[in-house]
Parts: structure tokens; C-alpha cells; sequence
């Protein structure tokens, strides 16, 4: 027990998101209080792309709790009613990558608010696989 909760306070002293809230490395601060720290991604996938976390350390989605999750989804909602207020997006993703396998780079939770202004802006592509799948068994599998 001991080992992991040292492996974690070590996951959080390397986080570069931790050192960014802590003042460490400098950013582009869109929103800040003392729960939720919202800054400009640096890659800006589109313009305005901005990266929404709590400032305690949670690894992703499955981790946060339910007060800390409510309040940074609280100012995702604004931030992105800010940006499409100022930028005039022809729409906006809000987006959250749970793990290596669904893209999560940083591990630390964050949510992505993605501005969109034209169609090819960036590829979010869902592809269809009803026919290879019996939608019952997937239901059965997790209510069961």
C-alpha cells in the first residue's frame, strides 16, 4: 500500500500538468479558480482549443470523484459558451480521452473543448461495425 500511494505522490511530481498548475511551467491561462484550471492547448488543434482539469491530480475519468468532476464540467460548459461567444465556431467539440488506447497523452484528467470552423479542421471518425456486433450480447454483458 505504502508503494503505491509513494508511486502516485511520483506520478504527480512528474505531471506536466501538476507543474503547470503549481506555477512551474508557464501557460495560457482561459480560466482559473481554485478547483479548475483551464489554459490554450499548445498544439491548438483549432483555434481556441483549450484544456479544461481539475488542479488535484486524478489519472482520468474513472478516478475523479463526483464533486471534483461536477465542478470542472461546470466550467467546461461556460468556457466553451465563452469561446463560441468570441471566436464564432460553426460548432465545438467537448471531448475526453480516457487511456493510452483512446489517446490520453497526459495522465492527468483533462477535457478538451475543440472549436470547429470548417469540416476538416481535425478527423473525429466513428466507424460503423453494427453488422459485426449483436447489440443484446454488448447490453447483456454489462448489465449482467
Amino acid at each position: 500500500m505504502i508503494n503505491v500511494i509513494k508511486k502516485r505522490k511520483e506520478n504527480n511530481n512528474m505531471c506536466i500538468f501538476c507543474k503547470i498548475v503549481n506555477g512551474e511551467i508557464p501557460s495560457k491561462k482561459v480560466y482559473e479558480d481554485d478547483d479548475v484550471l483551464a489554459i490554450l492547448d499548445i498544439s491548438q488543434a483549432t483555434v481556441g482549443h483549450t484544456l479544461v482539469m481539475p488542479k488535484k491530480h486524478y489519472a482520468n475519468i474513472l478516478e475523479i470523484p463526483n464533486n471534483e468532476y461536477q465542478k470542472v464540467m461546470l466550467k467546461v460548459k461556460e468556457i466553451a459558451n465563452k469561446l463560441n461567444t468570441k471566436l464564432n465556431p460553426k460548432g465545438i467539440n467537448v471531448l475526453n480521452n480516457c487511456g493510452e488506447a483512446a489517446g490520453q497523452t497526459v495522465m492527468h484528467y483533462h477535457v478538451h473543448i475543440l472549436p470547429r470552423y470548417n469540416d476538416n479542421d481535425i478527423k473525429l471518425e466513428f466507424t460503423d461495425h453494427s453488422s459485426n456486433v449483436n447489440l443484446d450480447d454488448i447490453l447483456k454483458e454489462i448489465n449482467d
